[in-house]
């Protein structure tokens, strides 16, 4: 039965609810002893700084207090005695601790669903389709079994102390293989998800988004306004025609077709009960321009406004990194190259690939930014000032009341803006469990590093053919002298693995939070593009209708498929992870729908797969 967080009735518990829990149950409130006659105004006070600043000030400070005669402490009067009804204020104590257990017994009822990997890791005996970046390997970049053991060994155990024994190949450190293993109070625990399996070493698929990535890299430097069905571009055309010939690319399609503006557009993938998989476009992100709205608008933050000019990185070869063998493998073991980007000094707006990796290596507060730019009215004179003035999500329970509005508790602006801070590291703690504790996937620069040895070491590694007859290939050894994979970044991908991917987790629970909020088909008014001649300046967009829902989604695909830009990331990666990130805000969203004492039908909106949701 689940509990109604309004109802005064009692709450009756699991029995197999643990003892010092039941004791919990009793309520909390203040006793004789902390406010009685015997206690002084110094212990009184002492005794305050258990509670914050902020507590003190508003919540006994604030209240009219009476004092009696020859007593040096005063006593608080009930503020509403005048009244019928005093509130009670042990049922609202028992009211929260009611509605925490039963958000948590909701969430344990979910079983845990199986957790199947690709069988890569105990195929290979020399695990060379396992992320082992950071740890010591051998002139071919294979891994050294010991010290991949005493990675595998920390793992297993569980014990910070085992963590701290691994054996790193260089000063580079892991990133938080420990951090997964925080309990979450809020949401879905991460072994309660799954994601679907990734694809295999020697797969077709493999291959296909191995070589999508190379094409984003070859591309890098040409504006996505030229991403058009009739364009001349004639490297635009070859990456179109070779990504068609491969029967398992799952980029987006037109009529079974890859076509110029599809080009690395955002996916989602999902996995059911039984484990098949199903692949969807975005919606909205196959409509007008590539890059979303909440990426170019000015944004709107209370007194102050400014414009999302980015640091872009210059378009010069310098800004290729692990091109160069013998730096691949430096940073392979955990060493530094100890090169940098160099950057343009004139910032401007996101109009191609290269400022896509930058911007997705050290991205701003993109979805706060977007629940700003959404919240503030659009100025009627002048399309570059103010927000898009989108309505709230129809089912917000403040818009048919005819004396309250929304406001930071719940609902409101300040409401939006925390719950997205706050979803992001729970949807961080899911993505690095399945990353360290059940896929290790192999990042794309290690790929290229085992496509680099077999064209140049005679090495027999199983990869596809089809990446072997693809002119990508070559055009890398005509600009680099290697096969290599080039990155954006000087230190590659970060030391934790490919799949699924960080910065799309955050990327589909932040999201899915400002979809929930807020009205998704409201049609955005006055678009903006860069201007092609002058990428410092906006000018109007001219075409089909853009709406909230569609360019929220392009928002995400935009940042997560960045790290693809990057050269750190494959699309599943994303894919997967946007759908991971939704799963972790819909379980939060669960949560805090108990705690509501408006009237309230549930948060309604549209999912990555196109099919809508109550919660």
């Amino acid at each position: 039965m689940q509990v109604d967080p309004n109802s005064d009735q009692g709450f009756e518990q699991d029995a197999q609810a643990n003892k010092e829990i039941d004791k919990l149950k009793q309520p909390r409130v203040a006793s004789k002893r902390f406010f009685g006659t015997h206690a002084s105004r110094r212990s009184f006070l002492g005794r305050a700084g258990l509670f914050s600043a902020a507590s003190v000030v508003a919540g006994v400070l604030g209240s009219p207090f009476s004092s009696k005669k020859g007593e040096d402490i005063v006593q608080a009067q009930d503020i509403n005695r005048r009244y019928n009804r005093p509130f009670d204020y042990n049922s609202f104590v028992n009211k929260a601790y009611r509605v925490r257990v039963e958000a948590a017994r909701l969430q344990q009822s979910i079983p845990i669903p199986p957790h199947p990997t690709n069988g890569d890791e105990a195929k290979y005996a020399n695990k060379i389709a396992t992320d082992t970046r950071g740890l010591p390997h051998n002139k071919l970049g294979e891994v050294d079994l010991k010290a991949y053991q005493s990675f595998i060994n920390a793992l297993s155990s569980e014990d910070p102390n085992e963590y701290e024994k691994i054996i790193l190949g260089g000063k580079r450190k892991l990133v938080q293989p420990l951090g997964p293993l925080a309990v979450s109070l809020s949401g879905l625990n991460a072994s309660q998800l799954t994601i679907p399996v990734p694809p295999t070493l020697d797969s077709a698929e493999q291959a296909a988004e191995f070589l999508e990535i190379a094409w984003q890299q070859l591309l890098q430097d040409i504006p996505f306004s030229e991403f058009r069905n009739n364009t001349t571009n004639p490297l635009i055309v070859a990456a179109v025609q070779d990504l068609n010939r491969l029967s398992a690319f799952k980029g987006p399609k037109q009529n079974g077709r890859v076509t110029p503006e599809l080009l690395f557009r955002g996916t989602a993938i999902y996995v059911n009960a039984s484990g098949a998989t199903s692949y969807h476009t975005l919606p909205g992100v196959d409509v007008g321009p590539y890059v979303s709205q909440f990426l170019l608008r000015p944004v709107p933050a209370g007194t102050q406004s400014y414009l999302q000019l980015n640091r872009v990185p210059l378009a010069i070869p310098e800004n290729s990194f692990q091109t160069n063998y013998n730096e691949w493998l430096l940073v392979q073991n955990g060493g530094d190259s100890g090169r940098t980007i160099k950057f343009d000094s004139t910032p401007r707006y996101f109009i191609n690939g290269r400022d896509q990796s930058e911007i997705a290596h050290t991205p701003p507060p993109v979805y706060a930014n977007a629940a700003l730019i959404l919240l503030a009215k659009p100025a009627i004179d002048d399309f570059l000032a103010g927000g898009v003035g989108s309505p709230y999500n129809p089912g917000n329970p403040y818009n048919n009341s005819k004396t309250q509005a929304s406001g930071s508790a719940t609902f409101g602006p300040g409401y939006s803006q925390s719950i997205i801070a706050w979803v992001s590291p729970h949807a961080i703690r899911a993505a690095y469990w399945q990353k360290y504790y059940v896929h290790r996937r192999l990042r794309a620069e290690a790929y290229g590093g085992l496509v680099h040895n077999n064209k140049v070491n005679k090495t027999n590694y199983p990869i596809h053919p089809d990446v072997f007859q693809s002119e990508a290939l070559d055009r890398f050894f005509s600009k680099n002298k290697s096969y290599l994979l080039p990155q954006a970044f000087p230190e590659g991908a970060p030391f934790h693995s490919s799949y699924p991917g960080g910065a799309s987790v955050s990327a589909g629970a932040s999201v899915t939070i400002l979809k929930a909020l807020f009205d998704e088909s409201y049609v955005i008014p006055n678009p903006v593009i860069p201007n092609p001649k002058d990428p410092t300046q906006l000018i109007p967009y001219q075409g089909p209708p853009l709406t909230v829902g569609g360019e929220l989604n392009k928002l995400a695909a935009n940042i997560g498929l960045g790290r693809d830009s990057a050269g750190i990331h494959w699309r599943t990666d994303a894919a997967a992870s946007l759908a991971l990130g939704e799963a972790i805000a819909i379980s939060i969203l669960k949560d805090e729908k108990l705690t509501f004492r408006e009237k309230f039908q549930g948060f309604t909106f549209t999912k990555f797969n196109g099919t809508r949701i109550t919660i």
